[in-house]
């Protein structure tokens, strides 16, 4: 009836095969990936039903030729097991097939007790398997058939958390390690009485102490005898217990001793494994940490990739033969449902992450001055190393050094204007032929001057004039390709002039390149404090060459240049020599000491005259102070999108709008919008870079660098081009976290890169990241305490496996449970790429963020397309809406390429946030892509943080969280949306897009308790000139979902709206919104809605969770018709009610003389109720309509449940076990609701089903029709007898219709 199509759960199993296989256990589903040539998946089958699998082992070797006759096949035997089942399975695996496949053995056994672990064994010549259970006691069975052969329990039967069973030669030698709930380990051997059927009790042997908390994992080295585990109190300790097993299963250490209590886990550790030399840690951290037992046990590497929740399972492959030398497979797996592959070797160090001390090497600077700005000259990077990079230095004394080839040496020494301050920077650029390159340089001073000259001729240097006062800062931009050859140079002095001069290498009649400078027309900044440049980029666009900048103040602001005014300027340059050429063979009789040291004449150095300049130019468009006051550090353009970094902690994505945003200022000019808020890591304020990732890290191979780095090139000739895809491109974040320079990916929530540099305030440069690209590693250049250093020595290849990268074989989501999830719609790929169409979800969770995923039906695979931070709390509900900017109402049902939705997340904190999503089909990658744009955000106490001495005042309940929302009205250019909260407090809300806002129009304290949920439906009244005829169009969204029913007729005159509220209290409140939706028709300010509701209905006995809302349309007569409500409860019980609306209308004259009727009031009143007291064994938390007269609903019982509604009752109509624990959302929808927001009013039948269960996890179910009725069908008789019992029966409600 429901079958499984995509499932992201928790994983919690994972077990290599020797170097070729890796094994993965995800709720029932077993899954097969090939390691070689390059890891990917290969294979998966459900093997433990209901059940989730937590432990995988396989047999030594092979299964041998007596039973696999197949020549060239290998078998492996495997035994699954989780809770309280086990299974056999075989790997059956062809050299003439690609691609190995499962096979499952035998029916699935079932225990009376969880299994912790299963350990293979042999006796009378038959295959056997041991099996520890919960309650420290081990069977001893034949696995294909499921016979128990002997039992054998400890003196001790207390509760285990975990246990490790070794069995040596024979089921006679095997010892248990039993992690037992009072944080002991105990040792016993139950082999000694497994074969008794008397059930005897055996003593325990070994007791192991020093744990103060229980005991999740257990790890045994036989080789050198330790004894590893892992315990809440967030410790591994490993023990010293020599051989386990031997002759009669004895335990050779007499008296164990702890070798080791190793601490490093910011919370509980939940797996452990041990290799020789090397101890591997999990936990709850989300990390996997790699100790050094040679080194004093400390942190040799630390191992991230995973969100929140922590890494559930953790393997090591054994290597042995190339293995060794390559390294072991490290794999670990998340409770975000994601699988992480290092390649980890044998006897490596690397220093702890946060103490890189010892990596830092000092580059030896002996020269005059103390350092104070360091610049990367030119990357020549061979395969990551930088030992033909060169480095340039100014040091306090005006002296610039040049560091090469690990040496240091002089390139140019200013006079005493360049003492005590300088800024500097540095391009390296083409000849004028586009045959070589040279670098250049740039010193800027006190006094206004500017030292420009060629590193290789530092003594034919130009002098430049930049006003007075002093130089703020230095830019060297580089025109891109299609513009040409040559630079820019920006000069950011006092009273907020920018100086620009435009600079080309020339060598046309000389044997060096000679620079050719132009000045060219001001850039004036708008009147701030903090009045100088502090980022510049510049890109070509359909109106000329746009400079966007950003200042001291935090403000972006964006200048245009006409490609009239630019070429005007370079042709110029081209006419005018005298004063802008200065070349070697000028210069060789100039007066000055071979060292660099500055010419005393002045008259001698050519300068460039203020009265070449042009007109100074304005911006054109400014976002005042975006970025806060501490400024703006980094602006790049790249694929028609812009982005800007700050120390407010965020990067902000914008774009440039050739039309106004707000139509009544419109002036024709540029316009910047920003799209969306990217925050970094927690604690990480000062942002300094926005990198470009290119192709994703965790995609990349060690065999792939050669390749990357060919590329580099290529992409940085693409970084400028503005006539990109306009879509968001994959980033990540370089800046300062306390005393660490960290590069953080946003989207895996992971450290890229760490280096202990002492924090901001100092220059500093990365290496392998000059073009705004990131390729998987980069070396920090940085000074400290008047020492260069590099956190990586030169001509040292990156260390790849320590720097991040990772292979990522499965993407994982939420690592905290998910509260909500909506559906967008259905995506159709060009026919390139994977086959079929891709659903577009939305997830919110308790991890603060909504990710956008999308899924394909046909091979179960997701992708995550974004990921969103702005929440500072946990997402609760979601909802969206569907319509153009021009307001029409779009259809997600038939796959297009394209889908734009409008989205609504709310949550703790009182916070809301508003976003449009465009998602369209990206042709390269042949996969979906999402671009997010903010459209507004609000919080409850926003007003208050900003009152000042807000200490002195009382803040109005500061935990108060949203439950739920709904769209009330979507007619009109602003929303209306209507929010539960938990302060017991109902809102009305009104959205504008245009505006960017939220704006309260309405609140009620009718409930006095928590809101839980809300839905709002919209009735249409239609009425004629020749008839009495009610017409009704029917648009209903409910929490996460959305629904639409419409019937066309000639005239269509008044809309009402009913919203339904329901609390704590178990009481559904009706409210009548149809005036405050037609008063806020024109922008009024003001709601009005009524203060009391219209009807309450009687419904549970406790709270509230969902409403599912829609209308009858076989009940609908000439004035009236029926609304149905179901609801779910914190009791477990469903009920259904049915409410009548009536339309009471009077008789008005018109101006012609003749009768019209006029709508005056709504009548309601329950007319039916039936419910299911135990529809759930738990509280239900989601219902939905799937279609006409069946609803779905779920609670974390972990049962979905399908209900059929007619006119005689409510009965079961089946269900299905879901994977998903603690379920507490639901998406539904059906195939081929064309112009329709959802599918559940269509008929039945129409289309495939779909159902999304969301919680710990993410499940997708296809329901099947067919199989649906045929079930009816077999059922017969039974059924009806199902019905009667399971059936509520309908009651008459005695109470007065309510007049409005």
């Amino acid at each position: 009836m429901m079958e499984t199509v995509a499932l992201i759960a928790p994983v919690t199993a994972l077990q290599f095969l020797g170097e070729q296989y890796l094994l993965t256990g995800e709720g029932p589903i077993l899954s097969v990936y090939l390691l070689q040539p390059a890891p990917k998946l290969s294979t998966s089958l459900s093997v433990l039903y209901n059940y989730r699998i937590h432990g995988i082992r396989p047999r030594t070797q092979p299964v041998g030729p007596e039973c696999s006759s197949v020549p060239g096949q290998k078998d492996y035997e495997l035994v699954v097991f989780g809770g309280k089942a086990l299974r056999l399975v075989n790997l059956v695996h062809l050299d003439c097939v690609d691609q190995p496949h499962l096979e499952a053995v035998g029916p699935l056994v079932e225990l009376h007790d969880w299994a912790l672990d299963v350990c293979w064994a042999s006796g009378n010549g038959h295959t056997l398997v041991g099996v520890a259970l919960a309650h420290n006691s081990v069977l001893l069975m034949e696995p294909k058939e499921g016979r128990v052969l002997g039992c054998c329990s400890s003196l001790e039967g207390c509760l285990l958390y975990s246990a490790l069973l070794l069995v040596d030669t024979s089921w006679v030698d095997s010892v248990l390690v039993a992690g037992t709930v009072f944080n002991q380990l105990v040792l016993w051997t139950p082999g000694r009485g497994a074969g008794d059927p008397s059930d005897q009790k055996v003593p325990v042997q070994r007791r192991l102490l020093g744990h103060s908390g229980v005991i999740f994992s257990i790890s045994y080295l036989k080789e050198k005898g330790w004894l590893a585990s892992a315990s809440d109190d967030r410790s591994v300790r490993v023990w010293g217990v020599g051989a386990l097993g031997g002759p009669g299963g004895m335990c050779e250490g007499l008296d164990p001793t702890c070798l080791r209590v190793l601490y490093g886990h910011q919370a509980r550790v939940f797996s452990v494994q041990l290799s020789p030399g090397k101890v591997l840690s999990a936990g709850e951290d989300g990390t996997c940490l790699v100790w050094d037992w040679e080194g004093g046990g400390r942190v040799a590497r630390t191992l991230n990739g995973h969100r929140a929740g922590g890494v559930r399972a953790l393997a090591v492959s054994e290597g042995g033969g190339d293995g060794d030398s390559q390294g072991r497979w490290v794999a670990t797996g998340g409770a975000d449902g994601g699988v992480r592959l290092w390649r980890l070797k044998l006897g490596e160090t690397e220093e702890r992450e946060g103490d890189t001390s010892e990596t830092i090497t000092d580059l030896g600077f002996k020269g005059l001055g103390v350092p104070k700005v360091v610049s990367v000259v030119r990357e020549e990077c061979r395969q990551g190393c930088w030992s033909q990079g060169q480095l340039l230095v100014g040091t306090d004394q005006g002296v610039v050094y040049l560091y090469e080839g690990g040496r240091w040496k002089l390139v140019w020494a200013g006079g005493p204007e360049f003492h005590s301050y300088c800024v500097m920077d540095t391009l390296t650029l083409r000849t004028s032929d586009s045959l070589s390159k040279a670098s250049l340089c740039a010193v800027g001073n006190l006094g206004g001057g500017v030292q420009v000259f060629l590193i290789s001729q530092p003594q034919s240097g130009v002098f430049l004039s930049g006003g007075p006062g002093k130089i703020h800062s230095l830019f060297l931009v580089e025109r891109h390709q299609r513009q040409g050859q040559g630079g820019y140079l920006l000069a950011s002095g006092s009273n907020g002039l920018v100086s620009r001069w435009y600079i080309e290498l020339d060598i046309d009649g000389h044997t060096e390149p000679v620079l050719r400078i132009k000045q060219v027309c001001s850039f004036v900044l708008p009147h701030s404090t903090k009045r100088w440049l502090t980022a510049v980029d510049h890109f070509h666009h359909p109106l000329g060459v746009l400079w966007v900048c950003g200042d001291r103040r935090g403000s972006l602001l964006l200048f245009q240049e006409t490609e009239k005014e630019r070429d005007e300027q370079e042709e110029s340059v081209q006419s005018k020599k005298i004063g802008t050429l200065y070349s070697n063979n000028e210069s060789n009789h100039r007066e000055g000491k071979m060292n660099g040291e500055i010419a005393e004449n002045k008259e001698e150095e050519r300068t460039v005259k203020e009265g070449e300049k042009d007109a100074d130019i304005q911006p054109v468009a400014c976002l005042f102070g975006v970025h806060g006051k501490q400024g703006v550090t980094w602006v790049c353009q790249y694929g028609g999108l812009l982005y800007s970094a700050g120390r407010d902690g965020c990067v902000r994505v914008f774009r440039i709008r050739p039309e106004p945003l707000n139509k009544e200022n419109d002036n024709g000019e540029l316009q910047l919008e920003v799209l969306r808020v990217q925050r970094a890591c927690k604690g990480m304020e000062w942002l300094e870079r926005v990198l470009i990732l290119e192709t994703e890290h965790g995609d990349l191979e060690v065999t792939n660098h050669n390749r990357i780095m060919g590329r580099a090139e290529e992409v940085g000739q693409e970084h400028g081009a503005a006539a990109g895809s306009g879509k968001e491109a994959r980033f990540v974040i370089a800046g300062f976290h306390s005393v660490h320079f960290v590069v953080w990916d946003p989207v895996t929530q992971e450290r890229l890169l760490a280096v202990s540099c002492g924090g901001g305030h100092r220059s500093w440069s990365l290496l392998g990241s000059q073009r705004g690209l990131w390729l998987g590693y980069g070396t920090l250049i940085f000074i400290k305490q008047g020492t260069i250093l590099a956190s990586q020595p030169p001509g040292e290849e990156p260390n790849w496996e320590g720097r991040g990268v990772s292979w990522g074989l499965r993407e994982g989501i939420h690592g905290k449970g998910i509260g909500s999830v909506c559906r967008l719609g259905r995506l159709a790929g060009d026919g390139t790429g994977v086959s079929g169409h891709w659903e577009v979800l939305v997830t919110g969770g308790e991890d603060t963020s909504l990710t956008v995923l999308a899924v394909h039906p046909e091979t179960g695979i997701v992708k995550v397309l974004s990921v969103i931070t702005d929440h500072i709390s946990s997402v609760r509900t979601l909802t969206a809406i569907f319509r153009s900017h021009a307001g029409e109402r779009r259809g997600r049902g038939t796959a297009t390429q394209s889908l734009t939705a409008l989205l609504f997340s709310a949550g703790g904190r009182a916070q809301m946030q508003c976003y449009r999503l465009l998602i369209g089909w990206d042709a390269q990658r042949q996969l979906p892509s999402c671009q997010v744009i903010q459209v507004a955000s609000h919080q409850l106490d926003e007003q208050w943080e900003r009152k000042r001495n807000r200490h002195k005042t009382v803040k109005r309940d500061p935990e108060t969280r949203y439950m739920s929302i709904a769209v009330v009205d979507d007619t009109t250019a602003c929303l209306l949306l209507a929010v539960a909260g938990s302060d017991g407090v109902l809102r009305l809300f009104r959205v504008s897009e245009e505006r960017g806002q939220f704006s309260l129009l309405w609140e009620s304290f009718f409930h006095q308790r928590c809101v839980l949920s809300v839905a709002s439906c919209c009735l249409k009244d239609g009425v004629t000139n020749r008839q009495d005829t009610l017409t009704v169009e029917y648009h209903l969204l409910y929490s996460n979902e959305a629904s639409f029913c419409q019937s066309k007729h000639p005239t269509l005159s008044l809309r009402n709206t009913l919203l339904f509220s329901a609390a704590t209290d178990g009481r559904i409140a009706v409210w009548d919104m149809t005036t405050a939706a037609s008063s806020l028709d024109g922008n009024s300010a003001v709601a009005t809605v009524p203060a009391t509701p219209c009807l309450a209905i009687p419904a549970h006995q406790s709270g509230v969770n969902s409403l599912a809302v829609w209308c009858d349309g076989a009940g609908w007569s000439l004035d009236s018709h029926l609304v149905t409500v179901a609801s779910g409860g914190d009791d477990g019980q469903l009920t259904v009610s049915v409410v009548k609306v009536q339309c009471v209308k009077e008789e008005m004259e018109t101006s012609e003389g003749s009768l019209q009727p006029r709508f005056v009031s709504l009548k309601l009143q329950l007319q039916s109720q039936c419910s299911v007291p135990l529809a759930h064994a738990a509280p239900l938390t989601a219902l939905r309509l799937l279609s006409p007269g069946l609803l779905v609903s779920t609670s974390p019982d972990q049962r979905v449940g399908l209900w059929r509604i007619s006119s005689v009752g409510l009965c079961h109509q089946g269900g299905v076990y879901s994977h998903v624990a603690d379920a507490a959302g639901l998406a539904v929808w059906q195939e081929g609701d064309e112009g329709q927001l959802d599918s559940g009013i269509k008929a039945a039948g129409q289309g495939k089903r779909w159902i999304v269960v969301c919680g710990q996890g993410l499940q997708l179910f296809q329901v099947s029709q067919k199989k649906m009725d045929d079930g009816i069908e077999r059922s017969g008789s039974k059924r009806c007898v199902t019905e009667q019992r399971v059936k509520g029966t309908f009651l008459q409600v005695a109470s007065e219709p309510c007049d409005v």
